[in-house]
């Protein structure tokens, strides 16, 4: 910064701030695609460097396969994201209507008929004749409920009809997005360091920081999570559980909550089954959950982490849950990264003033 600034610095100073507004502005309806395009080149660039280490970009063959190695992996990342997208979500809209309908239909039939109507006449017993409610009353209000969750589903599945047009533009603009991230990322990061006015060196340890959590939080979370929603998703097609999709994908999003996680689908799942009369079943189901989908992540993700996320999972849980509470669906990366960022920007301020050691937060 100038020892002094005159009247014409305050002036650019003020036109450059109005114009980063301005900027910002613009790209803002955008946002959506250059995230999820960022978190993309950042998980798949490390690979795509390898390939075009070797190539001499000065000249004509160099730049043909430069732009031939971002538009395959452009192309690959397409894959990677529409097919398994497209084949679990027509599975899991088809899979949960047929529950709800199960559901109905199990709550109209004679059996549950009995034991709601024991159940009220206990009651009714217990309060004197003051608490009257008869298990016509109790089905219906059930079933009106069912009837709503059946009319969100089918509501859901046509709204995903109707807006494939503006996931597809998405999906267009994420890909473009990445095709030229493949091509000059580099020199869009150093464009946007220089419009930060801070030392190059914490450009550099936060750019190496955000890269190196943004790739651990992913493998050793979101990879994690999807390995043993795929696991729930065998056991319980295994065991013939009805809606086994619908059950591993809810699997996926409980395995982030610590302490708990995918119990709170398995075990009422297993308790059904010996409820069904299927003891040796539902006991035999449990233990293979509790070892295979629930132990699996203490085995499997300090593998990919390898202590470089020195971030308590409790921590991981809230900044994503406040992430998706404050940004959408943005905010399941967005959280844990905007916590781990200001937690390694905390480190280098304690550094750059000598309070204490600067190492307790992240590293």
């Amino acid at each position: 910064m100038p020892s002094q600034w005159t009247v014409q610095n305050y002036v650019i100073a003020g036109i450059l701030v109005l114009l980063f507004i301005a900027v910002l502005r613009l790209i803002a309806p955008f946002f959506t695609p250059i995230l999820w395009a960022i978190l993309l080149y950042i998980l798949l660039s490390p690979l795509h460097r390898r390939l075009v280490a070797n190539l001499d970009f000065n000249t004509f063959k160099g730049k043909i396969l430069r732009n031939v190695w971002a538009g395959v992996f452009t192309l690959g990342t397409l894959i990677i994201i529409l097919i398994p997208i497209s084949l679990v979500a027509a599975m899991f809209i088809r899979q949960s209507i047929e529950l709800v309908n199960q559901a109905h239909t199990f709550l109209t039939g004679g059996e549950l008929y009995s034991i709601l109507q024991r159940i009220s006449g206990f009651f009714y017993d217990l309060s004197g004749g003051y608490l009257d409610i008869t298990t016509d009353y109790i089905i219906n209000q059930i079933t009106s409920a069912l009837a709503g969750e059946l009319q969100r589903v089918v509501s859901f599945s046509g709204n995903i009809f109707r807006n494939i047009g503006s996931f597809l533009l998405g999906l267009m603009l994420i890909s473009f997005s990445v095709y030229f991230f493949y091509l000059d990322g580099s020199y869009l990061f150093n464009l946007m360091s220089r419009a930060i006015p801070i030392k190059n060196e914490y450009i550099s340890a936060l750019k190496i920081k955000f890269l190196d959590i943004t790739r651990n939080l992913f493998f050793g979370y979101v990879i994690i999570a999807l390995l043993q929603s795929l696991i729930a998703y065998i056991i319980f097609t295994i065991f013939g559980i009805n809606g086994s999709l619908v059950f591993a994908v809810l699997t996926f999003f409980l395995v982030f909550i610590p302490m708990i996680g995918a119990i709170i689908i398995w075990l009422p799942l297993g308790i059904m089954m010996i409820a069904g009369g299927n003891t040796a079943g539902g006991l035999l189901f449990m233990a293979i959950s509790m070892v295979l989908i629930s132990s699996i992540d203490n085995i499997i993700r300090p593998l990919f982490l390898k202590d470089r996320i020195k971030l308590h999972p409790l921590l991981i849980f809230f900044s994503i849950l406040g992430g998706i509470i404050a940004f959408g669906f943005n905010g399941f990366i967005l959280g844990p990264v905007l916590v781990i960022f200001f937690l390694t920007v905390l480190d280098i301020f304690l550094d750059e003033h000598f309070i204490g050691s600067g190492e307790g937060a992240i590293q």
